[in-house]
């Protein structure tokens, strides 16, 4: 690691050379054996797209007066994700830099757009409530967090993960602002009930928000393949606002989505100005000022060069794969699909082997799957820990491969001794307060683990079977004292 500025330049091939090797331990996504992170359509286009974001890396965001052509590029990539999830010409939105920040803004529309029109839910010195499902992104509480609203969360069917209105009816309070949905949630890729989630949001005068990120680009193009999709999107009466991803499904390089709103007057509580300061005008429709226009004309460039025809190809064939991976899986002794997915998300678990130790087995035959810590509800079944696969186009030629590779790393499993180190940890952990742990109690918690130092461990299923086990808020504090030694 550099401890400051070279004294002296390097030679540019040297430079570069060296920042290759950096990635030796990064994900394997270009050779497709990667489910997560990286999303590879294996067209043209990504190349456009790169090219494109190249050209117009040096351009600045902030003021769209001064660059009119990524004013341009920004209504474009709108209108074509708007009039993708069925929106009118009143439907408008902003490009972001990732689904956190449409989220982010969304919430921050409502909060705003409560302030004028539902005064009441700040009466007595009380924050307004985000009503989502468990299973809605950790996005939504990050927002809640930053925006100092309350985060609540209602239980989902433990079978099919699914939310419905009626459990989310049961936990509506008189300060609820904002009700959730996913298409499809990340963890177990199925759709919520949105059409009775936003019915509910009618009749309680509340703001419905979808979260589309992952499902935006995609579901309306199995709808164009004949499959059968539940409504999501505009159509459905009482949708307020909607993020959707373009770096994920959409193949655009990263830095892409997009959040979109019913109309303008809905979107307008999301920009914010400050005339208070000495320097130049500030009026800001998203989280950034200075911006650059790069992933704004990679995304539109991926878009132009895709099309409908590769879209709706490539989506034929990563739900085929998606299909086929099911299936597969499922015929693997002690592997089980939690829920049958609605897109291109898959949840598996098992009750046969521990499954926080299939990806370091995987990790070996040079796949990457992520391991999911299970998650506790309030009065239903809990949510299984499980492995999620996010299926891409790169990753449909070696279905076979995975799948004869995963069936040999679960025969590994079953040998692999039981360990008590986690319940022993999680019994030494119980009498540490959360809010008191400190570098001393960290470090020691580290050793008793066998970890020395938190740099990134070549294997995780000791560290995840940790943490299933301690109580979520301590985890969290963990968490947070890891991040901050891994950051320097």
């Amino acid at each position: 690691m550099t401890n400051g500025i070279p004294a002296n330049g390097r030679a540019k091939d040297d430079v570069l050379t060296q920042l290759e090797t950096f990635r030796a331990n990064d994900v394997p996504w270009r050779e497709g054996k990667a489910f997560g992170y990286v999303f590879d359509a294996r067209h043209e286009a990504l190349d456009a797209g790169k090219r494109a974001y190249l050209a117009f890396m040096s351009e600045n965001g902030l003021d769209p007066t001064s660059f009119p052509s990524l004013l341009r590029l920004e209504n474009e990539v709108v209108r074509m994700c708007a009039t993708h999830v069925h929106g009118g010409a009143e439907v408008v939105g902003n490009f972001t830099s990732g689904g956190t920040e449409s989220i982010l803004l969304a919430m921050k529309s409502a909060r705003d757009w409560a302030k004028k029109h539902r005064p009441e839910l700040y009466a007595d010195g009380r924050r307004p409530e985000v009503l989502a499902p468990i299973t809605a992104h950790a996005a939504f509480h990050k927002a809640a967090a930053y925006l100092e609203l309350e985060m609540r969360t209602f239980d989902v069917d433990a079978d099919t993960c699914r939310a419905s209105a009626a459990t989310a009816r049961a936990a509506l309070t008189d300060r609820t602002l904002v009700l959730v949905g996913s298409a499809p949630s990340y963890a177990y890729g199925v759709i919520d009930d949105i059409a009775g989630l936003a019915a509910l949001a009618v009749e309680k005068n509340l703001w419905m928000h979808v979260d589309a990120c992952m499902g935006g680009v995609v579901l309306p193009f199995m709808e164009k393949n004949g499959e059968e999709v539940a409504p999501f999107d505009f159509r459905v009466p009482g949708v307020w606002s909607l993020s959707m991803d373009l770096h994920k499904y959409g193949y655009c390089p990263k830095g892409a989505s997009v959040v979109l709103y019913r109309d303008k007057s809905l979107r307008k509580h999301q920009i914010y100005a400050c005339s208070e300061w000495a320097g130049y005008t500030i009026v800001n429709a998203t989280v950034q000022s200075t911006k650059s226009g790069g992933p704004l004309a990679g995304a539109w460039a991926t878009m132009q060069c895709m099309g409908e025809d590769s879209y709706l190809r490539i989506t034929r064939e990563v739900r085929d794969a998606t299909q086929r991976f099911v299936e597969g899986i499922a015929a693997i002794p002690g592997l089980r699909v939690i829920s049958r997915p609605d897109m291109t998300l898959i949840a598996f678990t098992s009750d046969d082997v521990h499954v926080f130790h299939l990806p370091d087995l995987m990790k070996k035959r040079g796949w990457y799957i992520q391991p999911t810590l299970g998650t506790k509800q309030k009065s239903a079944a809990p949510l299984r820990e499980h492995v999620h696969l996010s299926v891409t186009a790169a990753n449909v030629p070696h279905v076979d491969r995975f799948l004869a590779d995963l069936r040999a790393c679960v025969d590994e499993a079953r040998a692999i001794p039981k360990d008590t180190t986690a319940e022993e940890v999680a019994f030494m952990a119980s009498h540490i307060d959360p809010a008191q742990l400190d570098d001393a109690a960290f470090e020691k918690l580290l050793s008793f683990a066998g970890m020395t130092g938190a740099g990134v461990p070549e294997s995780t299923a000791g560290i995840n079977l940790i943490l299933q086990a301690l109580d979520p808020a301590l985890r969290k504090a963990i968490l947070i004292h890891y991040l901050n030694d891994l950051f320097q």
